[in-house]
């Protein structure tokens, strides 16, 4: 009996036994799961931290971008208000030159009309110019000025016509047919001009040259206001024949000892031929023409025998010195030299148009 029952007492603690292991193991079990649930959510924790903090950075970044375009947005945009304010201030002031302008235009024109109403009251010519009905306005700047006015006309073979082709074949023409050059009949009214314009206190010279030089007229010096004497002068001038060759010194030599207070010469270009004796000056060395061994002369030599005239004349700057120029063709260098001599004196150097006067 006893026996039996601590049988009965062994097989209960058996039982306790094993309910005791089953359930720590469940105990253990739990644990193991549930830090392997922690362990998992810490993690995935780490993980959306991580996330985050990067978010953060890109936003900041973000954020100073849009400061940095707002800050440039600003920037351009003062920019553009200062330029439309400078922009204002520019239509501004150009509204008023235009208007500035505007008025100026209208005061020239009420002074044009103003002008074209004036009655001049010109002096009787006494040389009358048929062929002109009075004041050509592109020889405004050419006035007839002086007490004692020598003018020298170059009546050389060259003052028949304009061009080479022409001058040579008429150079072979009867006398009259050298008078009829159409640069000779202009030559004859420039004349003219000039002396329907002198000043009524003024006294007149006319020198024709060529290979001389000679007065023309009865006297030396003849009166502005002498009708008679001035159609004398005309006279001889239509009797010319131009031909020859073109010595500027002979006439500047003539001028100078009737001492003329202004000089007027009517000529188509640079002379060509110089004094006796020049051609063993060494500035014409290489100037054949000069030397009479050649019927040529370069341009280069007449601007040598143009400066050489203009040097040995004794002539000061102080006369004034005006030309008129009717160009031949192949003499370019005439209009530089004659320029700058009528310049150097305060003269005035023109070649007018062809259908001048």
């Amino acid at each position: 009996m006893k026996r039996r029952k601590s049988r009965e007492i062994a097989g209960s603690s058996l039982a306790f036994l094993d309910v005791l292991a089953c359930g720590l193991g469940a105990v253990v079990l739990l644990l193991t799961l549930a830090q392997e649930q922690v362990f998992g959510l810490n993690g995935e924790d780490q993980r959306l931290t991580t996330e985050l903090a990067e978010l953060q950075s890109r936003s900041a970044e973000v954020e100073k971008e849009i400061a940095r375009i707002t800050q440039s947005g600003q920037a351009v945009s003062d920019e553009i208000k200062d330029t439309s304010e400078a922009l204002a201030v520019v239509k501004d002031k150009a509204a008023r030159q235009s208007d500035v302008a505007d008025t100026a235009r209208k005061n020239k024109a009420s002074l044009i009309e103003g002008i074209k109403k004036i009655k001049l009251n010109n002096p009787e010519d006494v040389i009358e110019t048929p062929d002109q009905s009075g004041e050509e306005d592109y020889l405004i700047g050419l006035k007839v000025e002086g007490q004692r006015i020598a003018i020298l006309v170059d009546c050389s073979a060259s003052m028949t016509d304009e061009r080479l082709i022409d001058i040579i074949r008429r150079k072979n023409s009867s006398d009259a047919e050298k008078k009829k050059g159409p640069k000779w009949r202009r030559t004859i009214r420039t004349l003219r001009w000039l002396l329907a314009r002198l000043p009524r206190a003024s006294m007149v010279t006319v020198i024709a040259y060529n290979e001389t030089a000679r007065n023309l007229g009865a006297k030396e010096w003849t009166s502005s206001v002498d009708e008679k004497g001035l159609t004398n002068i005309l006279s001889n001038a239509n009797e010319i024949v131009p031909t020859g060759p073109t010595n500027l010194s002979s006439a500047l030599k003539a001028a100078r000892e009737l001492n003329p207070s202004d000089l007027y010469i009517i000529t188509d270009g640079l002379p060509t031929k110089g004094d006796s004796g020049w051609g063993r000056l060494n500035v014409f060395s290489g100037c054949s023409s000069i030397l009479g061994s050649s019927s040529k002369i370069s341009g280069e030599c007449r601007a040598r025998l143009f400066e050489e005239s203009v040097k040995k004349s004794g002539l000061s700057l102080s006369r004034k010195v005006n030309v008129i120029l009717l160009p031949i063709e192949g003499d370019p260098y005439a209009p530089r030299y004659y320029w700058e001599w009528t310049a150097l004196t305060g003269g005035l150097f023109i070649a007018p148009a062809q259908d001048w006067p």
